[in-house]
């Protein structure tokens, strides 16, 4: 292991006030959870974890943690921070498989998720808990949603999710895979079938396009489609990808362990949108990076870029005289997804706005009954921690609602 933890767990000076904590958007018990690690308590540790976010294993590899837990440790002010991300791996991975879940007796309710990423697994987790009966449906074959599909496996192994898939199962969670529900399957039917309240959590799989000529070549692909099953595609030896946030690296790094001998990413902003850490990894893997360049065409020989500049406010002008054709076998978009509508075009009564984001209130109310919704389809594309800390909040709407029905009853 590259970072002893018991060494970084001494480091921790178990802070009266936890700006690590502060800086954990599901406020993790941080020093809490160090101190049961040094006792020798791990048990204690893992549920401390585990009771807090149902996804730790997962969490602690594909946070940013340099902005959030250990961007805000004390230590980092004058030298290394604490690894809690190190520690928290560590702790959950030895803990997860002997992890027992209670759960309340069966209340006769149940719910459906459509959806099993990381708002899906949560909500479920938390309503089985509470002793409903919980079926989670998923338009793929496999659990996860962007955490199979869309995060490659050197970042996050996929036998993690086979694990959790088997945990679902143990605490009576359903699985239905390969069933989108908006087609053979539609909402009306769920609440037809006794399903007292349902959850949308179908996450953001539809590629934003860049709108210029050439997207439709046989050489173009987007980044969602390309992660999903990358063994598929033959990209070439040089591929350009256009767009450098966390989703461009992993692009970029994927098609580096595919075989491609020349990655380069291209960023219109002088920085790019992935994390530093994403960045240092791709640059180490081979990934090269060109700042200040956005794409005006694609051509089947590679894109034509451009300069572009940006004015103190962050507005950017594009220096068309500058074009010049970066030659590539392939070139990958990589500007962020949108939600597909399937769900939405069949069933009445949901909102949405800004290009099909489901409409909730504070709690992930939509504006149908008995229909919750939050994660990606609802804020756009997230992080996984932040997805986890909303739909906890979901879940506890969920189960009120619920028990209404049941006491009107």
């Amino acid at each position: 292991m590259a970072v002893h933890v018991v060494n970084e767990a001494r480091r921790c000076l178990n802070c009266k006030n936890p700006m690590c904590r502060q800086g954990c958007p599901i406020n993790t018990p941080i020093p809490q959870m160090i101190q049961a690690f040094l006792d020798n308590d791990i048990p204690t540790a893992g549920a401390m974890l585990f009771e807090n976010n149902p996804l730790s294993i997962i969490c602690s590899l594909v946070c940013d943690h340099d902005k959030q837990c250990e961007g805000h440790c004390v230590l980092g002010r004058k030298g290394a921070p604490v690894q809690i991300s190190s520690i928290e791996n560590y702790i959950s991975d030895s803990y997860f498989d002997r992890m027992v879940i209670e759960r309340q007796p069966a209340n006769g309710m149940k719910a459906a998720i459509i959806g099993g990423g990381p708002a899906g697994i949560t909500i479920a987790v938390q309503l089985a808990r509470k002793g409903y009966g919980v079926t989670i449906f998923d338009a793929k074959e496999k659990i996860g949603g962007i955490l199979q599909y869309g995060i490659p496996e050197f970042r996050l192994p996929k036998s993690i999710l086979k694990r959790y898939q088997k945990k679902l199962k143990e605490i009576g969670i359903h699985f239905r895979p390969n069933t989108a529900i908006g087609g053979a399957i539609k909402m009306d039917d769920l609440f037809r079938d006794g399903y007292k309240a349902v959850f949308i959590g179908t996450g953001v799989w539809r590629p934003k396009t860049l709108g210029i000529k050439g997207e439709s070549l046989g050489n173009v692909h987007f980044a969602i489609n390309y992660l999903n099953s990358p063994v598929n595609y033959d990209l070439g030896e040089t591929v350009a990808i256009i767009g450098a946030g966390n989703s461009a690296m992993d692009v970029a790094r994927t098609a580096i362990r595919e075989g491609s001998n020349k990655v380069t990413v291209f960023s219109q902003s002088k920085h790019p949108k992935a994390s530093v850490r994403e960045v240092e990894y791709a640059q180490i893997d081979g990934v090269n990076l060109v700042c200040g360049k956005a794409p005006v065409e694609i051509t089947e020989e590679g894109p034509i870029l451009v300069d572009v500049t940006a004015d103190e406010e962050g507005n950017f002008t594009y220096h068309k005289e500058t074009a010049q054709l970066f030659k590539a076998d392939s070139t990958i978009i990589a500007i962020s997804q949108g939600p597909k509508d399937k769900i939405v075009s069949t069933t009445g009564g949901i909102q949405t706005v800004h290009g099909g984001l489901v409409v909730t209130d504070d709690s992930g109310h939509t504006t149908r009954e008995g229909v919750f919704a939050s994660g990606d389809v609802v804020a756009g594309a997230r992080t996984v921690v932040e997805a986890v800390a909303y739909s906890k909040k979901v879940a506890q709407a969920m189960d009120e609602y619920m028990q209404s029905l049941d006491n009107k009853a």
